[in-house]
């Protein structure tokens, strides 16, 4: 595995005319281009308009919803062609149409009925939260979650309102538990039918059987026609880790600093944390 390292070169700014060999860039926002404090650095924010400049094509790929993503755009200075929400569910391409969203509208949803996997859960963690995404992005919620963006904009139901309904997303929190336990407890569960994740605490994110970051990402990378061996993806989360393989299986799967083990042992590049603008070092090594 390789490592990136190095400081930024700030306002090194190129034209999007100059002709590099442009590669499709997926970042991860939560501990790859945002701190945990919700800042995105100067330096960060440079480097990703700088790539941009150079004429690569600079998005997002992440677990939060719609309405949690495009607002990050106007920090970073970017209008991606497609973005990646709900860890691979939905994917958004910018749009003027009347009807767009913060100027994107949904050109590919993976949904699935919770039913069975919220009743096994249920079995296995009794004093569990619960939070269903939506296909619009909205949240139905049971139990108590810490007070953030998904919980001011969602709707506190009873756990069999969640049953039945068509989710992109659904997110299993367990605080009574420690990371180790509650892996085990979920490996036992034996979930069928999802692609899910463990985060860095007890928190279980459960998506749509087969559907990650990776799968999504595939298929823009298609629309965009633009070779595998120039696909570069950066993250830090488990829910990284198949969109890290995907990328290093013939270009670059770039893992942060503080990245779990199992996330580095992902990715074939490794570069310096979230508080150290590793981004910005390793999006500063591509062409221009």
């Amino acid at each position: 595995m390789s490592s990136v390292s190095g400081g930024h070169r700030h306002g090194s700014s190129v034209g999007a005319e100059t002709r590099v060999k442009r590669w499709l860039v997926a970042l991860d926002i939560d501990g790859t281009v945002m701190r945990e404090d919700g800042v995105v650095t100067d330096t960060t924010v440079q480097a990703i308009r700088d790539a941009a400049a150079a004429g690569h094509l600079v998005m997002l790929s992440t677990g939060r919803s719609e309405g949690m993503t495009v607002p990050v755009l106007q920090r970073l200075g970017i209008e991606p062609e497609y973005l990646v929400c709900a860890n691979g569910a939905v994917t958004l391409r910018r749009s003027s149409a009347p009807h767009a969203n913060d100027g994107y509208v949904r050109v590919h949803v993976e949904t699935f009925d919770p039913t069975d996997v919220l009743q096994t859960i249920r079995g296995a963690l009794s004093n569990a939260a619960y939070g269903v995404e939506s296909p619009d992005g909205r949240y139905l919620l049971n139990g108590e979650f810490p007070d953030d963006a998904m919980t001011r904009s969602g709707e506190k139901v009873a756990f069999e309102q969640l049953l039945g309904v068509q989710a992109t997303r659904v997110v299993v929190i367990s605080p009574e538990h420690g990371l180790e336990e509650f892996l085990a407890i979920v490996d036992r569960m034996g979930l069928h039918k999802v692609s899910y994740t463990v985060g860095w605490t007890a928190w279980l994110d459960i998506a749509p059987e087969g559907v990650t970051k990776a799968t999504a990402m595939e298929r823009v990378r298609e629309w965009l026609d633009v070779p595998r061996s120039r696909v570069f993806a950066a993250g830090d989360g488990r829910n990284d880790i198949d969109m890290l393989r995907w990328a290093s299986t013939s270009g670059r799967g770039v893992a942060m600093g503080q990245a779990p083990d199992d996330v580095v042992d992902a990715a074939n590049e490794i570069t310096g944390s979230v508080s150290d603008d590793g981004l910005a070092a390793a999006l500063d090594s591509l062409p221009r």
